[in-house]
């Protein structure tokens, strides 16, 4: 039996079959999971789409989480299908930051989990589940280039503690990833990434860079029962980058 047998979780935020959302999708597919998935417009559902049903996904759903009625919407669709849902993986991105401001910033980095935790939460009362979002460490310090999603992101950690806090007498935790560089969609859009990517590994301790399947195996150890009593916590997986001083 796989440690995610018999539980259900709601996917949002793949891009393509290289995102992070996606790694951990596998890993948690891998592990017995029935998934959901959904999608931001047209473009991005001719990607998730066939990767979806090509795991088996009986569930992928039209989700803009600018919009309070698609989610709306999506939970419903869960509830009448499912009934209860264990996992929420919110890894959604967004990296044109200066274009749209800093109020879409904040919306769709931060207030986008908080908006899914609300819907999402009482269909997980009771069923020890777990909810989990994606953050960085420009969040933590200043990374050149990342700009106001640094803010963002900041902001983010800080409503996973306080998720944490208000959703544990229901026996929700609630944690996220601070995931090292990799080479994904999103990342692509941040100037110097590739310097980026051999800065890291030339000074993290392990010497190297990571990938996304490290980022889904911790994932799965955080939404299993392995991470019973975690909550509140935001794990740096970037190959211990974040401990260096200079």
């Amino acid at each position: 039996m796989g440690l995610l047998e018999g539980k259900r979780a709601v996917i949002f935020g793949v891009a393509n079959d290289r995102s992070i959302a996606w790694a951990i999708s596998e890993a948690f597919h891998a592990e017995g999971a029935e998934l959901a998935f959904t999608y931001a417009g047209e473009v991005l559902e001719k990607r998730v789409r066939p990767l979806a049903e090509g795991i088996g996904a009986k569930i992928i759903l039209p989700c803009d989480v600018t919009k309070d009625e698609e989610i709306e919407k999506v939970f419903a669709t869960l509830k009448q299908e499912w009934g209860s849902v264990d996992i929420l993986i919110h890894a959604i991105p967004y990296v044109q930051t200066s274009r749209q401001g800093f109020h879409l910033a904040m919306d769709v980095s931060a207030y986008s989990f908080v908006a899914l935790a609300r819907h999402v939460a009482p269909l997980m009362e009771g069923r020890k589940a777990s909810m989990l979002t994606l953050t960085y460490m420009g969040s933590e310090k200043v990374i050149p280039n990342y700009n106001v999603m640094g803010v963002a992101k900041a902001a983010l950690e800080a409503s996973i503690r306080y998720l944490a806090y208000d959703l544990g007498p229901k026996g929700i935790r609630v944690n996220a990833i601070s995931a090292g560089p990799i080479k994904t969609l999103a990342a692509s859009g941040i100037s110097g990434f590739k310097d980026m990517l051999h800065y890291v590994s030339e000074r993290a301790p392990l010497k190297r860079n990571i990938d996304a399947e490290e980022v889904g195996k911790t994932a799965l150890y955080l939404c299993s029962d392995w991470g019973s009593a975690v909550t509140g916590e935001v794990m740096h997986v970037d190959a211990g980058y974040n401990i260096m001083g200079m």
